[in-house]
């Protein structure tokens, strides 16, 4: 079984115009009532920079509706974690950069700065007996400084983990990573990671998030972020457009007989609705078709067990 995060609360709306607090948990529970059970919501970053989240305590507040669902907050430095903590959520979610150019534009540090500041983060939150996972950023490409140092990526884990973090994600934030690189970097953190789950956050700005997808399940990499229609864009990022669709993704998995949990038909009810909410149109295939007619489920026998 493959485990998909649902971001678009987070991630997906960033980028786009300010929905109302009921319009968000409209998005949540539809989402929930699809069978996600995995959630990035929101995140703790300055109101200025990223206004269509600055509701974030508000919409904390609200997530005791859905008990059963693991809900997770971004936050980008020590700030944002102590009013994510204050607020109530103890799952975060700590981005790093990848490259120097990039920490600057996102987090206004170096890198070096940004993992003293991550591993004061983990602390805090393990104090609280909370969860910190670590997604690493521009992990493939820089916009600003092309090629990502596979080493790089490497030694930011491995600095991570050292300091505690509870799970390592790979972030593709400008869509230029294909199948070959993502098998490489997956199995070179994990040499750094024993033990820890690594999961891939996958854009589709050159439309070849799918096929990158498929090099994680051949490699074990089971889990994966996706945002409901393909919503999604890093603000930070030029040219960073959207996230692997939810629907197109579970659409891609369950044909293939891989089980996600999640129901096709109200992930599309879903992603008509938040169209509406943000005023266009959404990226995902499935916006445009259905599910292929009397498939049949294939056998998992293809895909290789998990290797940490």
């Amino acid at each position: 079984m493959v485990d998909i995060r649902e971001v678009g609360p987070r991630d997906g709306l960033q980028l786009e115009r300010t929905l109302t607090l009921d319009q968000k948990i409209r998005m949540i529970d539809g989402l929930v009532q699809a069978g996600v059970r995995r959630v990035e919501v929101t995140s703790f970053v300055s109101p200025t920079a990223v206004p269509a989240l600055a509701d974030a305590a508000e919409l904390v507040k609200e997530l005791h509706r859905w008990p059963d669902v693991d809900f997770c907050a971004l936050v980008a430095g020590i700030g944002g974690a102590k009013r994510a903590l204050a607020a109530g959520i103890t799952h975060l979610e700590y981005v790093v950069s990848a490259s120097e150019s990039h920490a600057k534009a996102n987090a206004g540090k170096t890198v070096a700065q940004s993992v003293e500041a991550g591993e004061a983060i983990i602390k805090m939150v393990h104090e609280a007996g909370g969860i910190c996972e670590v997604i690493v950023a521009i992990a493939f490409d820089c916009p600003f400084e092309g090629p990502t140092s596979v080493g790089a990526v490497a030694d930011i884990v491995k600095a991570f983990v050292s300091a505690g973090a509870d799970r390592i994600c790979l972030g593709d934030t400008i869509g230029t990573a294909t199948p070959d690189r993502v098998i490489g970097l997956v199995q070179a953190v994990r040499t750094q990671a024993p033990g820890h789950s690594i999961g891939l956050h996958l854009h589709n700005t050159r439309d070849t998030a799918m096929a990158n997808v498929l090099a994680g399940l051949l490699i074990g990499v089971t889990d994966f972020d996706a945002s409901i229609g393909g919503l999604g864009g890093c603000p930070f990022a030029p040219g960073a457009s959207g996230n692997l669709a939810t629907e197109d993704l579970t659409n891609f998995l369950e044909d293939m007989g891989i089980r996600t949990g999640l129901n096709i038909a109200a992930l599309k009810q879903i992603s008509s609705e938040v169209a509406a909410f943000v005023g266009h149109e959404l990226s995902a295939a499935l916006t445009r078709c259905e599910p292929r007619i009397g498939f049949t489920y294939a056998a998992d026998r293809y895909l290789v067990p998990t290797q940490h």
